[in-house]
């Protein structure tokens, strides 16, 4: 595969971070147009990516320093960026390509001047690709190609300017003009101290371009010096200040640069008044010789001259002030970074249109996310999911076989988000987005997870990745061709190591949400803490066990309950609603009422029991009920008997005392909900009477209480791509609209249509190839509904 076939890939799988910095569809284009230019893999892995990246120039390997000390100094500063969390972007031309991010062999060879690099500005750039030939690139051909690429901060040495007796000769640099037209943060010792430092100020505040003084001192520094005599407009004390306003700045579109002049450091400052009249002298001669006429020929020559002159040291000093500008300018790209992730995705919210794409639009004003009425706890994983040939499906679990393997975004609760986001986002009035809280591991799949969520308009303030030492989770599944679930893998420990005291319960006291869901990839102890300071908030909590492939885990919620009974004694259900399917629902029940827990034999659940006053009458409505077929339209599918005959109603039943409302996923028999409705909830249902032709029994209990288990037919598919994140999609579905409409368990219409419309975004979850559907919208699942 070429470069260009890579680039153009990655860029289109992170479209969001392209829209974001407004120079990257140049590059793009240009790749396009086939131009020659190569970016680096660990650069094009950055800007993909969204980590802060630095470029740096080749002119001072070319033509500014001796050998070999010019490739050291090249190595070395590419190690400082390192040093700061930034990738280093080295620019140059090798062979009449543009590289963005050199090669270790590039490097040596542009230092070893055996192809005879040339110098090269704006007006050399054609030339030198057309002639094949190699190239240093100065401060403004390195503006170029950083805003090409889309990065915002470049470091180097002394920026060009104004030359002395330029009002004359009219000789002045062309970096000055490029930082007009590339929205660069330029960080540099300033203006070269051989050049006319207070017309070179002049000429900029004439083009417009801001510069600012690094440091509490609006002192401009010259090079070598860090006094000039000439004060800058404005100064910058921190890389984070620095970085606002080449932030600032991007916010408003502006389409040009900045300069940024930091001081040599002070331990070099002696240097300078000796430098300096090394400087004069050396101008003086090339002013004698006529080298001052010369062109971009004349500032290798005076640099060259003044080492000479200095006998090496001016030399020192210039190494010393080029590591300070990569060091302070890797600082930035940090920030710069920082504040693209947090405060800018945070004043955003996403508005999902018809075909599905989000765009992004202004949220508030503030300069933070709103509390989120929804906030979802768990995992966040990579999908790796293998698909069987049809052809090869009976040899699928004896060995390798065609298909396709597919990588998408997945995790329980990170489905869940999206799901309920892309209803939120795109209702007629939305809400605040939902909130995901997920460990992410400081490894690829974490930055991969985290660009993607971002992507999709989704918030990213709860991606947490401070928990290095574990990967970010991975589900690798296997599905056979009918898109059905063979087996899998899913590595998610990460979700098991999160801590709730340190981590998780800032954000929900923080957030304050109405509705709180975890799902049970999350140990027993963080769910303990986390029902417990729910019950004690008044927050309800909805719980979804995990996928079908860990049944195991939907039982780690049952310490939580146990350590709510044991300390508030509390008639009200722990949890106020959890959506199991039915093999997840049969194993909470058989743990509840074995040892350790014995929940079954407990005084609360007894009296919760009787108070539901199940007798003949109900018993003979579920008889009925478990004659009507599973789905109208198609008789093949069977009856509800199974609802009977395997349990499944009287596990709900019983399970009640603990789990106010339980929505059961039957695959495709559809959805059982099974409600207990204490006297100050029951809503609609007070005055409704058992129906089981329309599919639903409510038991009318002592003290008001009323019992209500009500079937859902599933929805007719003709075709399933894929099975994985369907549940998930049901669940955030019915969770957006427990946010638009809290009261819905109570009204039987309200409930008859969310779930179906919660159905409705599983069935087109199954019939896509992501883990949730791009075509979940509001005014696309939602059916209008006269509540009475």
């Amino acid at each position: 595969m070429t470069f260009y076939h890579t680039f153009i890939s990655t860029a289109r799988s992170t479209s969001p971070h392209i829209r974001r910095a407004s120079t990257w569809p140049q590059l793009k284009s240009s790749l396009e147009r086939h131009a020659p230019i190569d970016v680096h893999p660990e650069v094009q892995e950055a800007l993909a990516h969204d980590k802060p990246v630095v470029a740096l120039e080749t002119t001072l390997i070319t033509h500014g320093f001796p050998q070999p000390r010019n490739f050291e100094l090249g190595r070395s500063l590419e190690n400082i960026v390192r040093s700061t969390g930034s990738i280093p972007a080295t620019i140059g031309i090798i062979g009449g390509r543009v590289k963005v991010g050199l090669e270790e062999c590039e490097l040596q060879r542009l230092a070893e001047r055996t192809h005879k690099p040339v110098k090269l500005s704006r007006r050399d750039i054609a030339a030198a690709i057309t002639m094949n030939a190699d190239g240093g690139t100065t401060c403004s051909a390195t503006l170029i190609f950083a805003a090409l690429a889309g990065i915002k901060v470049f470091a180097t040495g002394g920026l060009g300017g104004v030359h002395r007796g330029g009002e004359h000769s009219m000789d002045i640099s062309a970096d000055l003009m490029e930082l007009t037209r590339c929205p660069v943060g330029l960080v540099s010792a300033g203006v070269k101290s051989i050049l006319d430092i207070g017309r070179t100020l002049e000429y900029l505040e004439t083009l417009g371009v801001p510069v600012f003084s690094y440091g509490t001192s609006r002192e401009f520094p010259a090079f070598f010096s860090r006094q000039s005599g000439f004060e800058a407009p404005w100064n910058v004390p921190d890389p984070l200040t620095a970085a606002r306003v080449l932030h600032t700045q991007w916010k408003l579109g502006m389409g040009n640069g900045a300069l940024i002049a930091v001081p040599i450091p002070e331990e070099h400052e002696a240097m300078g008044a000796e430098i300096q009249k090394a400087v004069d002298q050396a101008v003086a001669e090339s002013e004698e010789n006529g080298v001052n006429k010369r062109g971009k020929e004349a500032t290798p020559w005076l640099l060259k001259r003044i080492g000479e002159l200095t006998k090496g040291r001016s030399l020192s000093s210039n190494v010393a002030l080029l590591e300070n500008t990569a060091l302070i300018g890797g600082q930035i790209a940090v920030q710069y970074h920082r504040l693209l992730n947090t405060e800018d995705v945070r004043c955003q919210r996403s508005v999902v249109p018809k075909n599905g794409k989000p765009s992004v639009v202004s949220y508030e004003k503030q300069n933070r996310w709103l509390p989120a009425k929804l906030v979802v706890v768990g995992s966040a994983a990579v999908d790796i999911t293998a698909k069987a040939a049809p052809s090869d499906q009976a040899t699928l679990l004896n060995s390798t076989v065609p298909g396709d393997v597919s990588l998408t975004l997945g995790g329980v609760a990170r489905n869940i988000t999206e799901a309920a986001h892309r209803v939120l986002a795109s209702s007629p009035s939305p809400s605040v987005l939902p909130l995901l809280i997920s460990p992410i591991g400081d490894d690829s799949f974490g930055r991969l997870l985290k660009t993607e969520i971002s992507g999709l308009g989704m918030r990213t303030d709860g991606l947490l990745t401070d928990m290095t030492s574990h990967r970010t989770a991975v589900c690798n599944m296997v599905l056979n061709a009918g898109g059905g679930l063979v087996g899998g893998i899913a590595d998610m420990e990460i979700a098991r190591a999160f801590t709730a005291e340190r981590v998780i319960l800032p954000l929900i006291i923080k957030n304050k949400p109405k509705i709180l869901a975890v799902d049970g990839n999350l140990s027993s102890s963080i769910l303990t803490e986390i029902v417990k300071h729910c019950k004690e908030n008044d927050i309800k909590v909805r719980i979804y066990p995990s996928e079908p492939t860990s049944i195991v885990k939907s039982s780690s919620i049952l310490p939580a309950i146990v350590s709510c009974l044991d300390s508030n004694r509390s008639r009200i259900a722990p949890i106020t609603f959890a959506s199991p399917n039915l093999y997840e629902l049969s194993h909470m029940y058989q743990v509840a009422r074995s040892e350790p827990y014995n929940l079954l034999s407990r005084p609360a659940w007894w009296e919760a029991i009787n108070q539901f006053h199940l007798g003949a009458a109900y018993r003979m409505d579920l008889e009925q009920l478990a004659k009507k077929k599973v789905c109208d339209e198609d008789h093949s599918k069977g009856t509800l008997a199974f609802l009977v005959d395997e349990g499944i109603a009287q596990m709900a039943v019983n399970l009640l005392p603990f789990f106010q409302h339980l929505v059961i996923k039957c695959g495709e028999r559809g959805v059982l909900a099974v409600m207990h409705l204490p006297a100050t909830h029951t809503g609609s249902w007070v005055n409704e009477r058992s129906n089981p032709l329309n599919r639903y029994i409510v038991a009318h209990g002592s003290s008001s209480n009323v019992v209500v288990l009500q079937h859902f037919p599933a929805h007719i598919l003709k075709t399933v791509i894929n099975v994985t994140g369907a549940g998930d999609s049901f669940v955030g579905a019915l969770l957006a609209s427990l946010i638009l409409e809290p009261n819905l368990f109570q009204n039987r219409e309200a409930l008859r249509k969310t779930m179906t419309d919660s159905q409705h975004a599983a069935s087109l979850t199954l019939q896509s190839h992501l883990a949730v559907s791009p075509a979940i919208l509001y005014e696309a699942i939602c059916q209008p509904c006269n509540i009475q």
